[in-house]
């Protein structure tokens, strides 16, 4: 399925501006600098659609901590991943497929980086209504859980391995020709059970497989796992690096990304709070799938021996149950209430706008949930605020406040943003 590009700029715009404007914006540190930007403009009431409340952040505060305190009583929190996703109620599903990593493995390093990127880019927003039932543990999940078990399932039978003897892997030709079909019965989709973004998430991994498999050097088998490794040079690198080499990469492949001219942007929105910029003013970078599969990343690549160090250089996840805590703790709150009853595209300036706060505002929040728990940074950066923390806050406020665990605000679910 091919959609339309979405592109800003102008003819006036040499193409080394153009390359100059995209390069801006493909990093955490774009997006932390430009979502504060926003958050400053609603400081003064500034913004169009929403306000905020800082005077809620502290009680947010207390409730995250308290969430962290019943999930992990210990503090022993892990990071915010897809991995723990796979930690199921029957078992951890890549332990009984995989088995458990030894130190230093970098096979098993490259399997669950395969693992990683897959279900990440398949992790974008299932709906309510959607269930998968797990087949060999007889349990039935929903959401990102739900993704996550198909996920592996598909992972197990070697569905995006184009070699039978080893289906524990990806690669760009089973993903360039994987079809809807296939994804659809990969995924339960029916008539009675349908998934939103079907299209979408077919042609995200066909970007990907291409991606793969046209890399500079590449051979027609190329992996994620060698995709992301090729651009570490030792046994470390920073957060903020590694996303950047992905986004070098892999920017190309959002079917619903922004273009700056011909240059892609991906997951990037447009808010007038960003005029200031001197190159790509308007424009307001997130990368939530991104930086998510680079949280997703630090496990396996350790125990390939990689370190992924400075993990705060990343930001939050700009994704409805950490905006949603926002909304329902009423830190953000709407200008107009009824905006919460209107269908909103990912691309429309509230969308965008309420991201930008929620990326600038789990910043704030970070400290003071940190002070109540009596931790420091090392400690507990955000990759451990957002797993104990922010994302379960959220969703069980949406549980407790709408009879359906949905968001505050009703979004339009494409499949490959949310």
């Amino acid at each position: 399925m091919i959609l339309p590009r979405r592109v800003v700029g102008s003819s006036k715009v040499t193409d080394s501006e153009s390359v100059a404007a995209a390069l801006s914006l493909l990093s955490a540190s774009a997006v932390r600098e430009r979502c504060h930007w926003v958050l400053e403009a609603a400081r003064s009431d500034g913004l169009t659609h929403f306000r905020v409340n800082l005077d809620a952040l502290q009680p947010c505060a207390t409730l995250v901590a308290n969430e962290t305190r019943s999930n992990y009583p210990d503090l022993d929190v892990p990071y915010h991943s897809r991995w723990r996703h796979f930690e199921t109620s029957a078992g951890d599903l890549t332990k009984t497929i995989l088995g458990k990593p030894a130190p230093g493995d970098l096979e098993y390093c490259r399997v669950a980086i395969d693992l990683s990127v897959v279900s990440v880019l398949l992790d974008a927003g299932a709906g309510g209504t959607w269930r998968y039932r797990d087949e060999i543990t007889q349990t039935q999940y929903e959401r990102s859980e739900g993704l996550a078990v198909a996920s592996v399932r598909m992972f197990d039978s070697g569905l995006f391995s184009s070699d039978p003897g080893q289906r524990h892997r990806v690669d760009g030709v089973a993903l360039s020709r994987l079809d809807a079909s296939q994804l659809q019965r990969g995924l339960q989709v029916t008539e009675g059970n349908s998934l939103p973004g079907i299209d979408e998430r077919v042609t995200l991994l066909n970007a990907l497989g291409h991606a793969l498999s046209h890399q500079p050097g590449a051979d027609v088998l190329e992996r994620p796992a060698d995709l992301v490794l090729n651009g570490i040079d030792g046994d470390t690198i920073r957060a903020d690096e590694l996303l950047s080499h992905i986004l070098g990469k892999l920017n190309s492949i959002w079917p619903q990304g922004l273009y700056y001219n011909d240059q892609p942007l991906g997951d990037v929105g447009c808010h007038p709070a960003a005029h200031q910029a001197q190159f790509a003013s308007g424009l307001v970078p997130f990368h939530k799938l991104s930086q998510w599969l680079v949280y997703s990343l630090l496990e396996p690549l350790e125990w390939g021996g990689i370190v992924v160090t400075e993990l705060d250089g990343l930001t939050g996840l700009a994704e409805y149950r950490n905006g949603g805590l926002l909304i329902d703790s009423d830190v953000i709150l709407p200008v107009d209430p009824n905006l919460c009853d209107q269908p909103l595209a990912p691309d429309s300036e509230p969308i965008v706008e309420w991201r930008a706060l929620t990326v600038a505002l789990l910043d704030e929040l970070a400290p003071l949930v940190r002070n109540c728990l009596g931790v420091n940074t090392p400690a507990f950066p955000l990759a451990r605020m957002l797993q104990g923390g922010t994302w379960s806050a959220g969703r069980r406020l949406a549980k407790e406040k709408r009879k359906n665990g949905a968001p505050p605000l009703m979004l339009k679910l494409t499949g490959t943003v949310f």
